[in-house]
This record gives structure tokens, C-alpha cells and sequence, in this order.
């Protein structure tokens, strides 16, 4: 999971993390007051960060590769608390070599946070259930909002916690109704305005419509492939049938929170793989209890039971499983480690700038992949940088994450001799994706002089068209081009 962490250059929503993380404290209490409020707690998390450690694509990464391994022996202790060890460490083995497990560790958002607090909350409430003091229900208490704070979709969970006290009282537990339901209602105190606040700005994702075939197709998305999903969700129905009184509990974790976005899609926009990460490590209790089973009992009086030569055959089938777990996980894993398919090569493209740029030259953006946060990064230590000479008024001014594009191009362009234009377009134009006074200003006062093309965004180097230099209508693809 740390492997090359900061190899692959940082996408969209890394971009957005760091620009909102670099914010003053003033100018992202704006922002939250407009957009992305739900990501209020990491944002602030990230701004101290930042301060200390930097942000390099490793010190943005580091976080959550530390909350994803957390995850990892969280599920470890989890499986021994609700089953035995050897489910535990199996569980713990497994979900580690995952390929989601190396994606979301190696990326600049909360899901591997939302993964290990999903984790530590129900690791505390089992924990509350088996040995009820003071403490253990106050630190579970205190971890529902850090629930809530990491992930808003993570707090389905909480009907699985459900399941788990219901049980207790069956069992003759009098006071856990009691005590749950001050924990859930002490707990929920804190995350709930912040959600009732980001029920109202649910339009930054309201592109995310599933389909029927979406949801068919999570096992893949939750896992990175099928080859992986395939044995860990057989293992895990087999599972279902030797986890005992756990079954309900882990069943309503992995069945539930998908069921529930799926259908509050079209009014909170919340289905989506990584949103539902935190489900994957009960899929892989449940496949882990099928393994761990192979050497005895995992569930009931006699758990853990069984004559040494059975369990020494369950340890070496559950290593030689998880084993060929790893290996069919490994192009997946390799995958996510590599550049994220239909991003661009912003890095490449900063470089190419960077390599060429003069003193005095300016910079513009064309397309709606987000190029100026993304450039912005990329040439964020450079201190002779072009000079972003369109933007009209900054995202902190608009309180939000893009800036205004100047209303008068040809008075704004009027200094620059010399342009370096970021363009995304599919259909290959530099000019499509812009406002159209904009392209105007750049084909009648400007001409193009080189062209670079890159994965998913070319560089158009333009210089100030002379008045005998011709009708200023160039075309892009028509100069010299470097690939």
C-alpha cells in the first residue's frame, strides 16, 4: 500500500482536497458555508497536516495509507472479538492485500478514514456489549461522529449496531437499549447538523444517477475486479451460514448501505463504490469465517475447538487461499497504482510549461476537468509560474472551488505577449471548451506556435500576432505539434 505512494500524479478530488486543505481557516469556513460542508472534519485535519508534513503527493497520501492500515488491524481485532482469533487474523490478512485497500490508501480523500472509524465503532460497541463499562460506552459514543465526520453514507452501519444490541437484550442484557440509545442519540447530536446541511448542497454530486446495471456491477467496483469480488463474496455467503448469531449483524452491514443509497440515489446522490467502501471488510469477515471454519468452530460455545492436526490443516488451506487471494489481486493492485484511467497528464503538462516558460507569460484554461486547480498544484513551488491571466475574480472571492473567468478577454489578455493555454477537450479543439468571447480574443490577437499533446490534455503555446501576421484565425492543429 506505501509501495510508490507518491508516484501517481494527484486527479481531481485530490486536487480538491488540496485546495481546500491550503485554505486559511477564514476562507474555508466560506467555502463549507456554500459546498462540501460533509468534508468539513477532514479538510481541517488535512489543513494541520499540511502545516506540518507539506504537500508533496506522499505527505498528502500519508494519512490515509495510516487509516487504511489502521482498518486493516482494526478487522484483525474485530474477527477475534466476535469470533477467534484465527478468523481475525485471516480477515485482517485478506483485506489487506485488496486492491481498494491500496487505491484508497494511496489517495487525498476521507475513505480510508471512513473504513477504520466504521471499524473502531463497531469494534468498541462489541467490545461495550461483552464487558459494559462507563469507558468502553463513552468511546463509543464519541466514535459515531467519527463516523459521521469521515463519511456521511458510512452511518448505515449503525442497523448493524442495531442488530448486535437487540441481541444483547434478547440475551438478558436490561440496561444495553438504555445505554445504546444514549450513545446513538449523544453521538448523532454532532453529526447531524452538519448532514442536514449537506442534504442541501448535494448537487456537487448530483451527476451520480445509478442504473440498474450499477448495482449489479458494485461487487466489481467495491473489490477493483471481479476476479477479486467473485471468492470473497462466495466465501463470504458460505460464511454467512457459520457465523452464528453474527450473521444478521455482518449480513445488514454488506446488504443494507448499498440497498439504501441505491434507492435515496435520485434525492441524495450517494451511490457509489467508494462511498460504500466501509461494507468490504465485512465481506471479508464473512469470507474469513468460511476459512477459519476449515479448522473448527469460529462461532458459539466452541469456538475455537478442535484437535490440532484440523487446525493446523485449516491454518495451511486459509494461507494457501489468502494466497491465491493475493495473486489474483495483484494486476488490480498494480492498476491502482498507476494513473487513473481518463485523467489527465497535468503533471507532464506543468513540466512542458515549466521548460520553456519566460518571464511575463500568462496561463489559460480551456475544458471541465478542473485544469486550473490541477495546474495550480502542479506549478505551486515554482515562483516564476505564468501569471493565470483570465481569472477574473479567485475561488476564495466566489467561495468556491473554480474562479471567474474574466468578462472582458481582450482587456485582460491586452499585456501578455505570450499564453500558455491547458486545454482537456475530447474532440481535440483548444477552443471548444471555452467561452466563446475568450476564443474570439485568442484566434484574432494571438497566434499559436506550438502545440503539445499529452494523455487527455495538450499544451498550446500562443504569442501576440503582429498586425501584418494575418488574419489571426490560426488554427492549433495546422502548427508544429510535439507528441
Amino acid at each position: 500500500m506505501v509501495t510508490g505512494i507518491g508516484d501517481r500524479q494527484l486527479w481531481r478530488d485530490e486536487h480538491a482536497t488540496w485546495w481546500a486543505s491550503s485554505l486559511s481557516l477564514a476562507d474555508l469556513s466560506q467555502l463549507i458555508r456554500s459546498i462540501d460542508i460533509v468534508f468539513t472534519p477532514y479538510y481541517v485535519l488535512m489543513h494541520l497536516w499540511i502545516s506540518v508534513a507539506g504537500d508533496s503527493p506522499t505527505a498528502l497520501r500519508i494519512p490515509g495509507a495510516l487509516g487504511m492500515a489502521a482498518a486493516a488491524g482494526l478487522l484483525g481485532l474485530l474477527g477475534r472479538r466476535m469470533f477467534t482469533t484465527r478468523v481475525g487474523l485471516i480477515a485482517g490478512v485478506a483485506f489487506a492485500v485488496l486492491p481498494p485497500v491500496t487505491r484508497y490508501g494511496q489517495e487525498v480523500r476521507p475513505y480510508a478514514f471512513a473504513v477504520a472509524a466504521v471499524l473502531l465503532s463497531t469494534l468498541l460497541l462489541a467490545r461495550a456489549l461483552a464487558e459494559p463499562t462507563f469507558k468502553v460506552w463513552a468511546a463509543y459514543t464519541f466514535s459515531i461522529p467519527l463516523i459521521g465526520f469521515s463519511h456521511l453514507a458510512s452511518l448505515a452501519v449503525l442497523a448493524a449496531h442495531l442488530v448486535m444490541v437487540v441481541q444483547a437484550r434478547k440475551a438478558g442484557d436490561k440496561i444495553v437499549g438504555w445505554a445504546y440509545t444514549a450513545a446513538g442519540v449523544l453521538g448523532l447530536c454532532f453529526v447531524l447538523p452538519m448532514a442536514l446541511q449537506g442534504t442541501g448542497q448535494s448537487g456537487q454530486i448530483s451527476w451520480n444517477n445509478p442504473t440498474a446495471h450499477d448495482l449489479v456491477d458494485l461487487p466489481k467496483q467495491l473489490f477493483g475486479t471481479w476476479t477479486v469480488a467473485a471468492p470473497v463474496l462466495i466465501a463470504g455467503l458460505v460464511g454467512l451460514a457459520f457465523a452464528g448469531r453474527r450473521a444478521l449483524t455482518l449480513g445488514l452491514w454488506v446488504i443494507l448501505p448499498p440497498l439504501l443509497t441505491y434507492a435515496t440515489a435520485a434525492q441524495l446522490h450517494l451511490f457509489l463504490a467508494r462511498y460504500l467502501l466501509f461494507t468490504a471488510p465485512a465481506w471479508v469477515l464473512l469470507a474469513a469465517v468460511a476459512l477459519g471454519r476449515l479448522g473448527g468452530p469460529v462461532s458459539g460455545p466452541r469456538a475455537g475447538a478442535g484437535s490440532s492436526p484440523l487446525r493446523i490443516a485449516g491454518w495451511a488451506l486459509a494461507a494457501v487461499a489468502v494466497a491465491g487471494l493475493t495473486w489474483q489481486a495483484l494486476p488490480a493492485v498494480r492498476d491502482a497504482r498507476g494513473p487513473i484511467a481518463g485523467e489527465p497528464d497535468y503533471r507532464g503538462a506543468a513540466h512542458y510549461i515549466q521548460a520553456r516558460q519566460r518571464s511575463g507569460d500568462g496561463i489559460a484554461y480551456s475544458g471541465i476537468m478542473a485544469e486550473r486547480r490541477a495546474m495550480d498544484y502542479e506549478l505551486r513551488d515554482d515562483p516564476h509560474s505564468p501569471r493565470d491571466v483570465l481569472m477574473y475574480r479567485t475561488p476564495q472571492q466566489m467561495a468556491s472551488y473554480g474562479a471567474a473567468e474574466c468578462p472582458n478577454p481582450v482587456s485582460c489578455l491586452a499585456k501578455t505577449e505570450r499564453l500558455w493555454l491547458v486545454a482537456t477537450s475530447l474532440d481535440g479543439n483548444p477552443y471548444s471548451q471555452m467561452p466563446h468571447k475568450t476564443a474570439a480574443a485568442l484566434q484574432k490577437y494571438f497566434r499559436v506556435k506550438t502545440t503539445k499533446k499529452l494523455t487527455g490534455v495538450q499544451v498550446v503555446q500562443f504569442t501576440r500576432a503582429d498586425e501584418k501576421s494575418g488574419n489571426g484565425d490560426d488554427e492549433a492543429a495546422g502548427r508544429e505539434v510535439h507528441t
